[in-house]
């Protein structure tokens, strides 16, 4: 699962791995634990760029694992490596919301890259910078706006089984040349 911050993905994400039988892992928790920090503490003691090499190393990991619905930090797509291990062992669902929405959603929780003057500001240029990102690793891609959590989750299944379908098309065609 991929998305910007307050997109959903935590909860979608938990909900879809229930639906499937699956492991929920949710990489921001896992660098919390590993790290024995909140990830505001992280960016405020040791920078953005120490906390994107955690994200990193546990994507690296989580990756590697399989039957587990695995939900990303907002950033994890701006680095070029983190894209290619989740495009590598997608599908990948991206979840969207308006920066409105986003704003309503995290304007309550510490979130260091919105600590500044203007937060609907940052979410609307964060939301432009990575967006590019986003559609490089979508598979699927649902919005969240105004949806009760199980209706995304239908959406969510109905488009992965499309996209297996797809998926084996295209590989059948693969065969067949």
């Amino acid at each position: 699962m991929a998305g910007f911050m307050g997109a959903g993905k935590s909860r979608i994400g938990w909900e879809l791995s229930r639906r499937l039988q699956l492991t929920f892992i949710d990489t921001d928790r896992v660098i919390e634990r590993v790290s024995c920090m909140r990830i505001s503490e992280i960016f405020e003691l040791y920078g953005e760029a120490v906390f994107r090499d955690y994200e990193t190393e546990i994507v690296r990991r989580c990756t590697r694992l399989d039957d587990v619905v695995i939900s990303t930090g907002g950033g994890t797509v701006v680095r070029p490596q983190n894209r290619a291990l989740l495009s590598a062992r997608g599908p990948v669902v991206v979840l969207q919301a308006s920066p409105e929405t986003i704003y309503k959603r995290t304007r309550r929780n510490r979130r260091p890259m919105l600590e500044v003057g203007d937060p609907e500001e940052r979410i609307r240029a964060l939301m432009a910078e990575r967006t590019p990102y986003y559609d490089e690793v979508a598979s699927v891609t649902v919005s969240t706006d105004g949806r009760d959590s199980e209706d995304v989750v239908d959406e969510i299944v109905a488009q992965l089984e499309d996209w297996r379908d797809t998926q084996d098309e295209r590989d059948g065609a693969g065969e067949d040349a």
